[in-house]
């Protein structure tokens, strides 16, 4: 969990390859790609599929939402992992994006438009001054299993701890 930039893709992509557990990105079980476009899939398709992948032994799944449709998911995890990084390193990392993506350097499951690109900001704002608060508003019940990480080498130290 956590805002446009925070290194959530890139985490669950290392846990997944680390632990051989399956990663769902949250956005596309809002969206349903195709090459002709892509459409957002409908509440009860989105709902459907996304309590498929919940009903499967294990998964990873990341991303910014924290609205009702997901609240099973975090009822249901092992471990909440909510990426609180710096707001102006998040800024940075979605200029980075941007332009790795404009040179087809960085793949994407969106086209990299100026448009999604100024959204960004916006997305991340917003995260800053209503989605973490609502996060902790409404998830703060899973408290004992919600690990804040602010740098990367938090991560290693919480799973070196967890392996003793």
């Amino acid at each position: 969990m956590g805002s446009v930039g925070s290194g959530k893709t890139t985490l669950a992509k290392e846990l997944s390859k680390t632990f051989s557990i399956p990663l769902y990105e949250m956005d596309n079980v809002v969206w349903k790609r195709d090459k002709s476009g892509d459409r957002r899939r409908t509440e009860e398709e989105r709902e459907a599929y996304f309590t498929r992948i919940l009903q499967t032994d294990t998964w990873i799944v990341e991303g910014v939402h924290n609205e009702e449709w997901v609240a099973p998911s975090f009822e249901m995890a092992e471990v909440i992992i909510f990426l609180d990084t710096n707001y102006s390193v998040r800024t940075y990392r979605i200029i980075k994006r941007f332009i790795l993506q404009k040179l087809r350097i960085e793949p994407s499951n969106y086209k990299p438009t100026l448009t999604i690109f100024f959204k960004m900001f916006k997305w991340n704002r917003y995260f800053e001054d209503v989605g973490k608060p609502h996060f902790y508003k409404k998830y703060g019940i899973y408290n004992h299993k919600i690990v804040v990480v602010t740098k990367k080498k938090e991560i290693k130290k919480y799973f070196n701890e967890q392996a003793r």
